[in-house]
């Protein structure tokens, strides 16, 4: 169920039943402070509650490693998905991406977006 859509500078979010989800825009550099960005989102809307992050990843774009450690420094996120059709870029966000988040059990790499949302589901 979608509850809200938010354009931002650097792409679009979709904010799902304790969902944030995003789509961000073809070559960006996705690094801290667009990070803090999201986050700061993710503790206006879900004040406190627990909630996932997925990155639908529609284009292309370069991600900076280290937005993982400062989005685990955020208590209530439990869980961080990443959805892509592309083999290439699932493989980076399983084999690099990954290392960088505090709790590996809680960052999956998915080819669907539905997979990815029952999955969220089962860690929050």
């Amino acid at each position: 169920m979608l509850i809200k859509e938010i354009d931002l500078d650097f792409g679009k979010v979709t904010i799902h039943d304790k969902i944030l989800i995003a789509k961000l825009n073809e070559g960006v550099l996705f690094d801290v402070p667009n990070n803090r960005k999201l986050l700061d989102l993710g503790t206006e809307i879900f004040k406190g509650e627990n909630y996932g992050y997925i990155s639908h990843r529609v284009n292309s774009y370069a991600v900076d490693p280290m937005v993982y450690f400062e989005s685990a420094k955020t208590s209530n996120l439990k869980a961080i998905a990443v959805v892509s059709d592309s083999e290439m870029t699932r493989r980076n966000a399983q084999e690099v991406e990954r290392k960088f988040y505090k709790d590996s059990n809680c960052f999956e790499v998915f080819t669907t977006l539905e997979d990815a949302v029952s999955w969220i589901k089962t860690k929050i």
